[in-house]
C-alpha cells in the first residue's frame, strides 16, 4: 500500500473531508424518522444515551457551565476543560474578556501567563456540581499527567463522563522524567465512562480500546485553532483517520463483543463535514469552532486551541470566528446563513434520509467516492461572490 515518494520510501495517499462525497442510496428515508442517538457505554447496564451524536470540545472559548447546560438540554454533551480558566479562576468571565480584547501580538503570551494560575481543586467540584444541579450530564477533561488525580475528584463530585485528552494518546508512553498514565488501571478504578484521545491509527485505537475505555477521540491537528500540523508536521486527514479507527473498533467488537464508539474530533465546521465523518464510521463527532460561534459560548466569538497556553511550544492560536446565532440555531436551526454552519442536526437527518439510513450504524455503510471537485463543480458564482459553498 502506498506510492513511492523517493528511493526506498513509500507514502500512503490519505483523504480529508473536501476530497470525498457521499453517494445517495437506492432507497430514501423520511429524515424526520431518522434515529441520531449516540450511546456512551457504562460498566453497568445503564448506558448513557444522547439524543444527538454531537459533543462540544473542552476548549475555554467554547464550553463553560452555561454553555454545557444548554448543550445538555438540547440533547448533546459539552465537555469542560479541567485545566482551563474554569478551574483556575472563580470568575473566569473576567479572564476570558482579557483574552478576547488582547491584540494579535500579545495574545499568545497573555494566554500563557493566564494559564500559569494554579488549578483549584474546589473549583473542579464546583463546576461539576453546577452542571448536576441544572439537571444535565457533567463531562470533564484532563491531560494524561493529571488524569489519575483529577478523575478521582471528578467522580467523587458526581461527574458522568471523564475524558483523557492529549495531542497524541498511546497506551505505551515512555518517559524517564515522570510516571506515565496506566490507562487500564484508570479505567478499572473508575465507575464512570472514560473516553480517551486523540488517536488517528488502527493499531493505537485498538490498544486503547483493549484498556477498557468507553470511547476514543479521533483526530490530530485538524481543529480550526490548532497549529500542531504546522508546528510539528503531524497529523492524518480526518476521513482516512476515521475509516482506519472505525476498522479498529469493528475488530475489537468481533474479538471482545464490546462495542467502543469512536468520536471524530476536529476539522468539521459545516453540516456536510459532520455527515461525512459519520458516514466514514464515526459514532459521534466532537466540534469546537462551530460552537465557538454560539451566543452562549464563553469566548464571545473567539476560539483558541487547548495547546495554545503551552509554555515552550504553543500549538494553537486565537482566531476570531464571530457570533452567528444561538446554540439551538447551530444545532437545530432555523438557519439564517447559507454556508452549512447552522442546523447541523438537520443536515445529518436530511443526509441520512437521502442515503436511506435509519440510524447511525446504517449511515456508516454509506457508499463513499473520491471527489476532489465536490466543492467547486458548478459553484463558480458562489466562489467569486464568497457565498454558500464559496465561503472558506
Amino acid at each position: 500500500m502506498g506510492m513511492w515518494i523517493g528511493r526506498n520510501r513509500k507514502a500512503r495517499v490519505t483523504y480529508g473531508f473536501d476530497e470525498i462525497a457521499l453517494v445517495p442510496g437506492n432507497v430514501t428515508f423520511n429524515p424526520n424518522e431518522a434515529d441520531t442517538s449516540f450511546v456512551i457505554p457504562r460498566k453497568d447496564d445503564g448506558d448513557i444515551k444522547l439524543k444527538i451524536p454531537i459533543l462540544a470540545s473542552a476548549m475555554d472559548g467554547v464550553t463553560d457551565v452555561r454553555f454545557c447546560i444548554e448543550m445538555g438540554r438540547l440533547g448533546g454533551l459539552g465537555v469542560i476543560n479541567l485545566e482551563g480558566v474554569q478551574t483556575r479562576y472563580e470568575n473566569p468571565s473576567e479572564v476570558l474578556t482579557k483574552i478576547v480584547k488582547a491584540g494579535k501580538e500579545e495574545v499568545t503570551s497573555l494566554i500563557q501567563k493566564i494559564y500559569l494560575e494554579p488549578i483549584k481543586e474546589e473549583l473542579i467540584a464546583l463546576r461539576i456540581r453546577q452542571l448536576k444541579e441544572a439537571g444535565v450530564l457533567a463531562a470533564v477533561s484532563s491531560i494524561p499527567q493529571k488524569a489519575q488525580h483529577f478523575a478521582a475528584i471528578a467522580q467523587e463530585a458526581g461527574a458522568d463522563v471523564f475524558v483523557v485528552q492529549s495531542t497524541v494518546s498511546t497506551v505505551r508512553h515512555i518517559s524517564s522524567e515522570y510516571k506515565s498514565l496506566d490507562l487500564a488501571a484508570l479505567t478499572n478504578s473508575m465507575t464512570i465512562p472514560v473516553i480517551v484521545g486523540n488517536a488517528v491509527t488502527y493499531n493505537v485505537t485498538l490498544e486503547l480500546m483493549q484498556c477498557g475505555v468507553a470511547g476514543v477521540l479521533i483526530g490530530v491537528g485538524p481543529g480550526a485553532a490548532c497549529t500542531s500540523r504546522g508546528v510539528l508536521g503531524l497529523g492524518v486527514p480526518q476521513v482516512t483517520a476515521t475509516v482506519d479507527c472505525a476498522a479498529a473498533r469493528d475488530t475489537h467488537f468481533k474479538k471482545s463483543g464490546r462495542y467502543v464508539p469512536i468520536i471524530t474530533d476536529g476539522g468539521m465546521s459545516k453540516g456536510g463535514d459532520v455527515c461525512k465523518a459519520l458516514a466514514c464510521g464515526a459514532d459521534a463527532v466532537m466540534i469546537g469552532s462551530a460552537f465557538a460561534r454560539a451566543k452562549e459560548a464563553p469566548g464571545q466569538g473567539n476560539h483558541w486551541g487547548m495547546a495554545t497556553p503551552h509554555a515552550n511550544l504553543p500549538r494553537g492560536t486565537r482566531i476570531k470566528v464571530g457570533v452567528s446565532g444561538s446554540l439551538r440555531q447551530i444545532l437545530y436551526g432555523p438557519a439564517t446563513v447559507d454556508d452549512g454552519s447552522q442546523n447541523l442536526v438537520g443536515a445529518i437527518t436530511t443526509c441520512m434520509g437521502n442515503v436511506g439510513a435509519k440510524d447511525i450504524r446504517q449511515f456508516q455503510d454509506t457508499e463513499i467516492i473520491i471527489a476532489p471537485s465536490i466543492r467547486t463543480e458548478g459553484k463558480l458564482f458562489q466562489t467569486l461572490q464568497s457565498v454558500g459553498m464559496g465561503t472558506v
